[in-house]
């Protein structure tokens, strides 16, 4: 099985323009899904990134999201999460059940509309990670 880690970038309404300036130093291809791509009900933020990428031949991967307003946000504070991505659930789930010892979980892991397996938390060490197994959007 294939596992990779990717820093998973956090903003509040800048991630479009943040994923074109990497895209544009790095090169590679760029993938936005919009909350509004995804099902959202918020007019408000329909067009901001629910979850966007930029992946280079040279191996180069940022994944970035615009925190949406229901949820606390100050720049600097929280700025990102690390990302596991995983071929398979039994290993995502493994590396889950370990990490999630003392964490506070908040996002439990399971289906989700973009992702046969996702799930959320923050480790014991104030550690946000998102678990998962990708499809769909999230490409390679």
């Amino acid at each position: 099985m294939t596992v990779s880690t990717v820093p998973h970038l956090n903003f509040r309404g800048d991630a479009r323009a943040a994923l074109e300036l990497y895209h544009s130093v790095f090169g590679g291809a760029v993938t936005v899904v919009t909350y509004r791509d995804a099902g959202g009900s918020d007019p408000a933020e329909a067009d901001r990134v629910m979850w966007g990428q930029v992946a280079a031949d040279n191996g180069f991967r940022v994944m970035a999201y615009d925190v949406p307003a229901r949820l606390p946000y100050a720049p600097g504070e929280n700025p990102f999460f690390v990302s596991v991505r995983g071929d398979g659930p039994a290993e995502i789930t493994g590396f889950w059940e370990t990490l999630a010892e003392g964490a506070t979980v908040l996002q439990p892991l399971g289906p989700a509309p973009w992702a046969p397996l996702y799930g959320m938390l923050t480790d014991r060490f104030g550690v946000t990670w998102v678990l998962d197994v990708p499809s769909g959007y999230a490409g390679s």
